[in-house]
């Protein structure tokens, strides 16, 4: 918990952002200062290409930094993780605390890819012991972060979580529903979690043709370990694919 102190100083840290946001600057400022970003967001996309581009199939698995080794949630991320590997494939997560670490502990006793995408935060976001060594990147831009998500992964666990795993979990489905990637599954876990948001989804933007029918279809909603690694396995049957390594 911050204290008053802590928190006066993180309002004037903010309202002194807002206000260099809005400062003047001139042509060469913009420029120097767009070419350096230009670069670095290209060094941390590199970097990720060449670490992962050989990482073989894999299940990224999304969910709430903040869950405690008590949680339900984490052991069933951890049972999925760890059931998935066995079936030969590597798991994608954040690279953090909670279920990002269940996931990843679950795949380091499976004895599989144990696969860490970190982003650099001022709070929260410190990376687990359980990612393997040669597969640990960390991430400046969460947008660069979100492509290595997508682009190596051939399916998409998504766990109870808050804003940050909403957004990792619309930007899959978004993604499919649009045919910027392929259709792999994307698996909902936790019916009692996730329930109000599908009623919603079907009640509000579904029922006023703000999307279509088949835009649900597009993810599923599990409550167990089994039911979620069983709707990876399935799909990889049904098109006649398998883990490769």
């Amino acid at each position: 918990m911050k204290t008053d102190e802590e928190l006066d100083q993180m309002e004037l840290g903010e309202e002194q952002k807002i206000r260099m946001a809005f400062e003047p600057k001139s042509w060469n400022e913009i420029k120097t200062q767009d070419s350096w970003a230009v670069f670095k967001i290209m060094a941390e996309m590199v970097d990720g290409f060449e670490s992962l581009a050989r990482i073989g199939p894999c299940v990224s698995i999304f969910g709430s930094a903040r869950a405690k080794p008590s949680d339900k949630y984490y052991r069933l991320a951890e049972e999925i993780a760890y059931l998935l590997t066995k079936q030969g494939f590597g798991i994608i997560t954040g690279g953090g605390p909670g279920i990002m670490e269940a996931a990843n502990k679950g795949a380091h006793f499976a004895g599989g890819k144990s696969v860490g995408l970190n982003i650099e935060l001022p709070f929260e976001q410190i990376p687990n012991q359980f990612i393997d060594p040669d597969k640990f990147l960390s991430f400046n831009h969460f947008f660069v972060r979100k492509v290595m998500f997508v682009k190596y992964a051939q399916g998409y666990i998504v766990m109870p979580g808050g804003l940050g795993t909403l957004d990792e979990l619309f930007e899959a489905v978004t993604l499919i529903q649009t045919h910027k990637m392929v259709r792999f599954p994307v698996i909902l876990v936790g019916m009692e979690y996730w329930g109000g948001l599908i009623s919603w989804l079907r009640t509000r933007p579904l029922a006023e043709s703000k999307i279509n029918a088949e835009d649900m279809e597009i993810f599923r909603l599990v409550d167990t370990a089994e039911d979620a690694v069983k709707e990876i396995v399935d799909f990889y049957k049904k098109y006649a694919l398998k883990p490769n390594f």
